[in-house]
């Protein structure tokens, strides 16, 4: 939530006196004052004090999903289901919404919030959040392949992405299994990558997103985040005009 709803929503002033309190650095946010209103912040993942009160309401949500195959990532959908149906009814909070996007049959790990600014944060190119992905394809990776992702693959329409780490796990003429890290998130990205090197990804899995990790949580299953997880997210609590 921006620091100035909060602000605002917490009573502490209209929206002119909580403008005046922010310039008189009267704000504080884990112990440095702030100015800009527009920062992205949460009471349950910062110390927010203003003239030595502790402000400690609305609190944002967070869960790590393990989407599986056949369902959209998105908040609604008229033909498919989404990943906020695989939630219990009382965890689907308003405004909550997926951070970023996997393809319908693409599977792995999603973070879910209804902290709106924080997605366009993760997401900006000027992060260079890594994702890491296993992935199998239906032909031989041979060993040229690792160089030819670490290059910067230019697709068709003249798209350049940024050199990416390919590790082979094995490799043999009908099938090939591998791990690819990537710091952006284009359209099809993955599966145009494979293609552009003459193979389709048979199967995709998102397995990692910045500190966030799978780890052992079951296919279509959900789960809060962990007290370290947390103070990672700390890092993309910027001003939205990032």
């Amino acid at each position: 939530m921006r620091l100035d709803k909060l602000l605002e929503k917490a009573k502490v002033g209209s929206r002119s006196e909580v403008k005046k309190l922010l310039k008189t650095k009267k704000v504080l946010v884990d112990g440095v004052p702030v100015i800009n209103g527009s920062q992205n912040v949460d009471t349950g993942l910062q110390k927010i004090v203003v003239h030595q009160k502790h402000i400690n309401l609305f609190s944002e949500v967070y869960y790590i999903l393990n989407k599986p195959s056949g369902f959209v990532t998105a908040r609604s959908d008229a033909q498919h289901k989404t990943v906020l149906d695989l939630l219990a009814p009382e965890d689907k909070v308003e405004g909550l919404y997926p951070v970023g996007r996997l393809d319908r049959d693409t599977e792995g790990l999603l973070l879910l919030t209804n902290n709106g600014p924080l997605g366009f944060s993760m997401l900006h190119p000027k992060q260079h959040v890594e994702k890491t992905y296993y992935v199998e394809v239906n032909g031989f990776l041979a060993s040229d392949a690792p160089a030819f992702f670490s290059s910067g693959i230019v697709f068709l329409d003249g798209t350049r992405c940024r050199p990416a780490q390919l590790n082979i796990i094995e490799a043999s003429p009908e099938l090939s299994r591998a791990t690819l890290h990537i710091t952006e998130g284009k359209f099809h990205q993955v599966k145009k990558m494979f293609l552009s090197y003459g193979l389709k990804v048979i199967y995709l899995q998102r397995i990692s997103f910045g500190d966030f990790n799978l780890g052992s949580l079951e296919l279509g299953s959900y789960r809060q985040l962990t007290e370290e997880e947390k103070a990672y997210l700390k890092a993309f609590m910027v001003s939205e005009n990032i």
